[in-house]
């Protein structure tokens, strides 16, 4: 692979290029994070960065978002895990950091920016700061990073790259930035094709004034007159020597054989040698034989490593203080599947399977936190939103595990005497004709509306202030109710003391009482009052949820039912039946869509919804019971 040096108009080797740059002084080391609010455009703007350094050949086929190397992430078309990348221009080393849009990521964003010296805010110029930009933003503003600011998607129908410059400024004053912050220089740019300019009437040609101002007004690293010192911000896995501890070098210089200390938490200290070292290049992972101050690097030697822990060459050396994460405000459920069909699908199924891999997980996601509960086969998992644990899940599900997942709820808190509950801030975007059913939906939902801005493309910006709760599923009744026209971000507020019961399904469910295949003669029944999950041949068992109920409680049906044959009738009679396509739900979908006494049964090539309790007998006793204590 190739880095164009584009000072000098030649081609030198990746691995002559980062050799070449870990002898460069700090100060021609730039360290740069990407920000901004999902699908802005972020990490297509990265692809022409790498283009603009001549990372690729030019008869090199590359895909679209290459930085989004996860197979969910192109699949989902959002950025999940942050990763790291660096391009030589002008016989300067930049390195870049790449970080989710989602705000149920927002530690993979939180936990890079002692790795950085200054961060790449990119701005949608047609929808201006979201969500997600006020949080990037405010975090990157708290540590003290220099900003750069660019407008993308100028070229964008109804774009208004003005209004959004005006709008980043206002965000900059109301979130307390600096002086020096808030002059932060402002590029326009279309990441699509591949250009940035300094003005809206520039000349459009390439990347050239978005790496210039990079180089001019990001700062370099400022590195320490020390021994070798790194805090580990992230955590890789090589096939080859495992764990790697990646992050930037504070002071000194480390390389292949040398013995480091590990400073982790509550004092211990674990003393391990150098395996490797890599560097990063481009789209690859480079091996060298040292890393310098001021760079980001990658070290392996040491089995077990978290983030957060502090390397060093000084046995006597102070463990550096780590970025403070948001705490976690939903949790779920993961337990074994005990249903009549486990094992057959998945390989990994056992408890102690499922905790060790819940655990390793933990380790490479802060804001993820395991514990065990009194059953050996439950686990309990805290997390920012929904779709980081359905992450998980869909993982597990493609490494061959089988597992059952609860629905969500929230974390709540004891705050001077009183229950408390996390409160989201919701920016809803509709057309104007679907404002009223929205509105219906969020006060349901015990939002209270703030602020209702009419665009004049037709839409409404509704913002609200709703319980975490309520946006539990309301991400489903927007599309169904704007017919895929909505959208929504929110954002972690504050908690409030508990707002009252929360009703988000109307509907009950048709709980299968019977073992075996689904038939058509039973399934068109069924479908005449209420909607069908499965079709025709496939297996169903005891307690499994097969369809929905238009009336709030379950109804108890017997799929498998076949039609009784007579000599009146023949075995051709009822083969005229037309069923209506199941409704197949996402692994979001689902675990959003069922109640507190239900799972969702995951498996590698399955997703099922069942009761917790299939016994219907056990259920009855069972609700008894809760009624009786409550």
């Amino acid at each position: 692979m190739l880095l164009a040096d584009l000072s000098s108009g030649h081609a030198v080797e990746t691995c002559q290029v980062r050799a070449f740059s870990l002898k460069m002084e700090p100060t021609n080391i730039r360290n740069i994070a990407i920000i901004a609010h999902v699908d802005h455009g972020k990490t297509t703007l990265v692809d022409q960065l790498l283009r603009g350094a001549g990372a690729f050949r030019e008869n090199q086929e590359v895909v679209d978002r290459v930085m989004d190397s996860m197979d969910l992430e192109r699949e989902k078309g959002i950025t999940i895990k942050a990763k790291n990348t660096a391009v030589l221009w002008k016989d300067k080393l930049i390195n870049i950091v790449d970080t989710p849009g989602h705000a149920d990521f927002g530690a993979e964003v939180e936990r890079i920016m002692k790795m950085v010296d200054g961060v790449l805010l990119i701005v949608d110029a047609f929808e201006g700061p979201q969500a997600q930009t006020r949080f990037v933003l405010r975090k990157a503003l708290g540590h003290g990073l220099v900003p750069v600011v660019v407008v993308n998607k100028i070229d964008r129908q109804h774009a208004d790259p003005e209004g959004a410059h005006d709008k980043v400024l206002e965000l900059f004053l109301e979130l307390g930035a600096t002086e020096e912050q808030f002059n932060a220089q402002f590029l326009y740019a279309s990441g699509k094709n591949g250009w940035a300019d300094h003005s809206l009437d520039g000349t459009r040609e390439n990347m050239n004034p978005l790496f210039e101002t990079i180089l001019e007004h990001v700062p370099a690293p400022v590195v320490e007159d020390k021994p070798f010192r790194m805090l580990v911000s992230n955590i890789e896995w090589n096939d080859f020597v495992g764990r790697v501890a990646v992050g930037r070098v504070l002071s000194g210089m480390a390389k292949q054989g040398d013995r480091l200390h590990a400073l982790r938490k509550e004092g211990v200290r674990d003393r391990f040698k150098v395996t490797k070292l890599f560097t990063y290049s481009g789209m690859k992972t480079e091996d060298t034989i040292l890393g310098g101050a001021g760079d980001i690097i990658g070290l392996s030697g040491l089995e077990e490593i978290d983030i957060g822990d502090t390397l060093s060459a000084d046995p006597e050396a102070e463990r550096l203080p780590f970025v403070e994460i948001d705490p976690p405000t939903i949790k779920m459920e993961f337990a074994v599947n005990d249903g009549p069909l486990a094992g057959r699908d998945g390989k990994k199924v056992t408890s102690r399977q499922i905790r060790e891999r819940l655990l390793r997980e933990m380790k490479s996601n802060i804001s993820i936190h395991i514990s065990e509960t009194a059953e050996g086969s439950r686990f309990e998992a805290t997390a920012r939103g929904a779709m980081q644990i359905a992450v998980i899940v869909e993982t597990m599900r493609r490494e061959g595990f089988e597992v059952l997942v609860s629905r969500p709820t929230v974390v709540f808190k004891e705050i001077d005497g009183r229950r408390c509950e996390p409160f989201e801030q919701l920016w809803v975007e509709v057309p104007g004709e679907q404002l009223g059913s929205v509105m219906e939906n969020l006060t349901r939902r015990r939002a209270q509306i703030t602020n209702l801005h009419h665009h004049e493309n037709g839409g409404v910006t509704v913002e609200a202030e709703i319980p975490t709760r309520g946006i539990i599923g309301f991400e489903t009744d927007l599309v169904n109710v704007t017919s895929g026209r909505g959208v929504l971000s929110h954002l972690f507020l504050e908690y409030r003391p508990f707002a009252g019961a929360i009703t988000t399904r109307q509907t009950g469910t048709l709980v299968s009482t019977d073992r075996g295949k689904a038939m058509s003669y039973a399934l068109d029944k069924l479908q005449e009052r209420s909607k069908l999950f499965i079709g025709p041949g496939e297996e169903v068992y005891p307690g499994q949820v097969v369809g929905e109920n238009p009336r709030k409680r379950d109804l108890p049906v017997n799929p498998t039912k076949a039609k009784q044959l007579d000599n009146m009738r023949s075995s051709g009679d009822g083969k005229g039946i037309m069923l209506t396509p199941p409704i197949r739900f996402s692994l979001e979908r689902a675990i959003e869509y069922i109640e507190s006494d239900e799972y969702v049964e995951a498996t590698p090539n399955h997703l099922r919804m069942r009761k917790r309790v299939l016994n219907a007998s056990d259920r009855r006793k069972e609700e008894k019971r809760l009624a009786t204590t409550s």
